[in-house]
């Protein structure tokens, strides 16, 4: 059985280019700044402050992604445009989207609590262990699966193994 030093692992993650998981699912980013228009009306840069506040480290949306989603929201009359003093365009919520919303909270509520615990995870401190950890198991699957031809036994007890971890944190 080989058996990498953690050290080596983080080491041979930060060489070995991987695909980014997305951040968000289809239509999710939608029904997110749908939520943030929601609270206030807003303007596009607000909304990109938003999410990127939201989403937490480095990460900040364009507005080659959120002009579309915009555009999106106000093509189905859940948004509408009013204009600012200063004739500039703000985005608020219309009763059509605020329905929308409410019919859609459960997967809102599910999205801000996953980037909430992301940035929980990121920022304190007290996970930093964890943190590590979590980055350990995603490097060592990684080299695991592009290293080793794995029969389906193999991935089956993979899963297990790791269906058991989660099982034992929930316990704890």
């Amino acid at each position: 059985m080989l058996v990498v030093p953690t050290s080596n692992l983080i080491e041979n993650s930060e060489r070995t280019p991987t695909p980014r998981k997305r951040l968000f699912e289809a239509g999710q980013m939608k029904l997110v700044v749908l939520h943030f228009i929601a609270q206030s009306p807003k303007f596009s840069y607000d909304i990109i402050k938003d999410v990127a506040a939201l989403v937490g480290g480095n990460y900040k949306p364009s507005t080659g992604t959120i002009c579309p989603t915009i555009n999106y929201l106000e093509e189905h009359y859940y948004t509408e445009v009013k204009l600012s003093v200063d004739e500039r365009k703000q985005y608020h919520i219309t009763d059509k989207g605020l329905k929308h919303l409410a019919a859609h909270q459960h997967e809102v509520n599910k999205v801000l609590d996953r980037f909430n615990t992301r940035k929980q995870i990121q920022n304190n401190e007290q996970f930093i262990d964890i943190k590590r950890a979590m980055k350990n198991l995603k490097t060592s699957l990684r080299l695991k699966l592009s290293h080793a031809e794995l029969s389906s036994k193999d991935v089956q007890e993979i899963a297990e193994q790791i269906d058991q971890a989660a099982a034992n944190i929930t316990r704890l």
